[in-house]
């Protein structure tokens, strides 16, 4: 098991910025893929934000592409999100896998996830 565990939601006006953490805890492997996802009330939960530790680099999705950063301190994971907008409103969830081949963009491909967080933008 590797527990996660999110904090630093909230509300914020849009162009402003939030800095999202995830603790995690219990490693087993030397190296994990560790992601950001979000969901907004009626969609399904999409990728944000990708980090492998074994190397320290990130991917993100087209949507949040310059305004986001993932990045990773000793064993907290985190996502510096700036320039928000209304449409980034959502619960965001920390997850995280070992590595098992390519970079895994589902949520079927994280085997450890966090309660969520909650991000509200408002325009």
């Amino acid at each position: 098991q590797v527990p996660l565990v999110e904090s630093g939601g909230g509300s914020v006006q849009a162009g402003g910025s939030l800095r999202l953490s995830c603790a995690a805890s219990g490693y087993t492997y030397s190296s994990y893929y560790m992601g950001w996802f979000r969901q907004a009330p009626g969609k399904e939960r999409e990728g944000v934000a990708t980090f492998y530790t074994g190397s320290g680099l990130g991917i993100y999705a087209d949507s949040v592409k310059c305004r986001f950063n993932i990045s990773q301190d000793k064993n907290t994971l985190y996502l510096q999100m700036n320039s928000l907008k209304p449409e980034d409103t959502a619960m965001y969830y920390c997850a995280a896998t070992p590595p098992r081949g390519a970079w895994p963009n589902r949520v079927d491909q994280y085997q450890y996830w966090g309660q969520g967080t909650q991000v509200t933008v408002s325009s």
